[in-house]
């Protein structure tokens, strides 16, 4: 084993892909010569040339639509979109085309590409570059939406994406980017299974259901609280919204019976909201107090620092949702 970080990682992973299969090229502003905004596209370009790792203009909606149709024709495509923000520039590419393809023709086309790029507030860069979205990508059927949160994660699912017949839009929060974590070998290969949550911490008093980012606060919250206030508290990588894997929440609250479902993104119409909703639903006897959620507030994220602190739902709030949850009386 060996520690690297979150932007190798994804390097690795596009590169041994590309090496593997010719079909796989790579799109998107800046990826090139410049090595991509954060540099997770560094020197792809030097090993693999310009036909395959592929500058453009600034135009997401007409590049999109390249990656598109070149994956109809059997080509394997991953577009970077300098921003997840930028997704409703080509919005109709992505979720009225990408998406439905296959539907459409009766399983005839298959369309496998990749749509990466990050997403996420922590670097005061303003509301219209540190949104999470998530939860709008999960309205299109035919689209998976994976979120890791460790290199390791973030490497053996993004393998997995690439070689997946249907479209798949990754994203990676901008504070991952620079966090490390133990890798396999380089010479060792594995794949992580999209659709399959990890237990991330084992705990007894609540679960807590989370991704991305916000899993790195939630296990810090965890530990604190647990040396604070001796709460045990579960932490469930979700690492992909569609197929969400409700059955490892489930299990984890068989044991537990509390869940806090905590994400970035606002709480209105959020995976948290649909979490909740689900086991409410579909395992309310799991319960022994009032499943809750925790997401940003509601308001466009400010360039400020204190106040884009105020809004996510990192640490200080997590903690203070696990106590007020703990608090909630049980059910009679």
């Amino acid at each position: 084993m060996r520690k690297t970080t979150y932007i190798q990682a994804i390097n690795e992973a596009l590169r041994e892909e590309m090496r593997d299969d010719e079909s796989v090229f790579m799109i998107g502003e800046d990826i090139g010569h410049y090595g991509g905004l954060f540099r997770v596209t560094r020197k792809l370009m030097d090993e693999f040339g310009p036909n395959r790792v592929i500058d453009t203009p600034i135009s997401e909606q007409g590049f999109m639509g390249m990656a598109v149709g070149a994956a109809m024709t059997g080509m394997r495509p991953i577009v970077e979109l300098m921003y997840m923000d930028f997704f409703l520039v080509c919005a109709d590419q992505i979720f009225n085309q990408g998406a439905k393809m296959n539907y459409m023709t009766g399983g005839v086309v298959n369309v496998p590409m990749v749509i990466r790029g990050q997403h996420g507030g922590g670097k005061r860069y303003g509301s219209q570059h540190s949104q999470c979205v998530e939860s709008t990508f999960a309205q299109f059927p035919g689209i998976k939406v994976v979120v890791p949160a460790t290199p390791y994660d973030a490497k053996g699912l993004l393998i997995s994406a690439v070689r997946d017949p249907n479209p798949v839009l990754f994203l990676e929060h901008k504070m991952l980017y620079f966090t490390r974590g133990e890798m396999p070998d380089a010479d060792e290969p594995y794949t992580v299974p999209i659709g399959v949550a990890d237990v991330k911490r084992e705990g007894s008093d609540m679960t807590l259901a989370t991704f991305s980012y916000c899993l790195l606060q939630a296990l810090e919250a965890a530990e604190e609280l647990e040396a604070e206030h001796g709460i045990s508290v579960e932490v469930v990588d979700l690492r992909s919204i569609v197929p969400l894997d409700m059955e490892t929440i489930y299990a984890s609250v068989a044991k537990t019976g509390r869940l806090l479902a905590v994400h970035e993104s606002q709480s209105n119409c959020g995976i948290g909201a649909e979490i909740v909703a689900r086991i409410y639903e579909e395992a309310p006897h799991l319960l022994t107090a009032p499943a809750r959620r925790l997401g940003m507030a509601p308001a466009s994220i400010p360039v400020s620092g204190p106040l884009e602190e105020v809004l996510l739902p990192w640490k200080k709030n997590i903690k203070a949702a696990v106590l007020e949850t703990m608090r909630t009386p049980t059910f009679a």
